[in-house]
């Protein structure tokens, strides 16, 4: 086999600002820590910034588990990591389905040989409490899983009925936080979580390539008393910990400039503050769905079950769903996300994430929105600017 070498040129991706599912913008300082100097995974100094990074990702889960680390792997590693170390054959395991990842849930169970309880929900919609009461009663779950965040559809299921309903029949509450660590409250121990991953790329805006993981103490101890050992070598908590941990007995080589930048990342959200924060993405979110509103459009999600940090809107009659988002990337550099499964080609996906939530892009998103739709004849009203404005004008 040859080549001209010469033919591949420096990267150069171009600019984008990422308004989709993910991932979202990465700050300049996530960038410079991502390139620092590699260093040994062993080295006293990584090991420093290994604790650093673990107390950083307890402030952000606001929890005191005694395991909360960065999975190597995106947050569908963090996903199986916590079925595969909590989940044994013939484990009752109860899960709530409203989208594309709450399904993701529902197949890995299976594939380990867990008895599946699925309770299902209207996509777009949060997860009826009173549903998954009616579907454990009598039942023995292990675990109660669910997604916070539903990405797929940008519906959000409040945690703390579930919470209870866990607890109510003796199984542990396993969360996926993907899209909402960073962006809203997930506090852990309040909310009665036992197991919790996320993504990096998501509102925490890092590089896509980590999943910080949470397990309480009862679940270190439904880990400690499997009766068989984990299935996946390289997902097994008993052991990864023992490098996160006080040991730091060698599991596998972690990806050292990844964890600066998670770190980095971290800290910037530390900076900002947490109610600071989470305000900001409401405040953005109010901000475009008004402007989005005002231009004759309808969101898929009622207001009350909607994520601040992902925005489904319904695609109105005339435009074309491929051509416009081809449109917002190629004149503006703007990237959405279009629907999934049955919501295929019915609604837009617009994310407001981490660094990427922000006044600015809200008003060019909607800007470049109602001229590329005029431009495709679609008809639109013209009050979007305005009525933004109006929600930041609030404070």
């Amino acid at each position: 086999m040859t080549f001209d070498v010469h033919a591949f040129r420096d990267l150069d991706p171009g600019q984008r600002i990422l308004m989709g599912p993910g991932p979202s913008d990465v700050h300049p300082r996530v960038l410079q820590a991502l390139a620092s100097p590699c260093i040994g995974h062993l080295d006293p100094t990584f090991l420093s910034i290994m604790d650093e990074t673990q107390q950083l990702l307890r402030f952000l889960f606001q929890t005191e588990h005694p395991l909360t680390i960065p999975v190597s792997g995106t947050g569908s590693a963090g996903m199986e990591a916590c079925f595969v170390n909590l989940v044994e054959p013939g484990d009752e395991v109860a899960v709530c389905v409203n989208g594309v990842f709450g399904t993701r849930m529902a197949d890995i169970v299976n594939r380990l040989g867990g008895k599946l309880i699925r309770v299902d929900a209207e996509w777009g919609r949060a997860v009826d409490p009173d549903a998954v009461r009616k579907a454990v009663q009598d039942r023995n779950p292990k675990i109660l899983a669910v997604v916070h965040a539903e990405t797929s559809t940008g519906a959000c299921t409040p945690l703390e009925d579930l919470s209870r309903i866990a607890k109510d029949c003796g199984a542990l509450f396993l969360v996926d936080m993907v899209t909402s660590l960073a962006g809203m409250d997930v506090a852990l121990d309040r909310m009665g979580v036992d197991a919790a991953y996320s993504g990096t790329q998501k509102c925490i805006s890092c590089p896509p390539g980590l999943s910080p993981v949470s397990f309480s103490s009862a679940a270190m101890e439904a880990l400690k008393h499997r009766e068989g050992p984990v299935v996946s070598w390289y997902l097994d908590m008993s052991m990864v910990s023992s490098y996160w941990g006080a040991e730091r007995k060698y599991h596998h080589t972690a990806p050292v400039n990844m964890i600066y930048a998670l770190r980095e990342a971290l800290r910037l959200i530390a900076e900002e503050g947490l109610e600071a924060r989470f305000e900001r993405h409401r405040r953005n979110h109010r901000a475009l769905v008004a402007g989005l509103e005002a231009m004759g459009f309808s969101m898929l999600v009622p207001e009350n079950e909607r994520l601040p940090m992902l925005n489904t809107v319904r695609i109105p009659d005339g435009a074309d769903d491929v051509k416009v988002r081809k449109a917002l990337l190629s004149d503006y550099g703007i990237e959405i996300g279009g629907g999934l499964g049955d919501l295929a080609g019915k609604v837009w996906r617009v994310g407001l994430m981490g660094h990427a939530s922000c006044r600015k892009n809200v008003v060019l998103f909607l800007s470049a929105l109602e001229g590329i739709l005029r431009a495709q004849g679609v008809q639109v009203k013209p009050d979007a600017i305005e009525a933004a404005a109006a929600v930041y004008a609030q404070g």
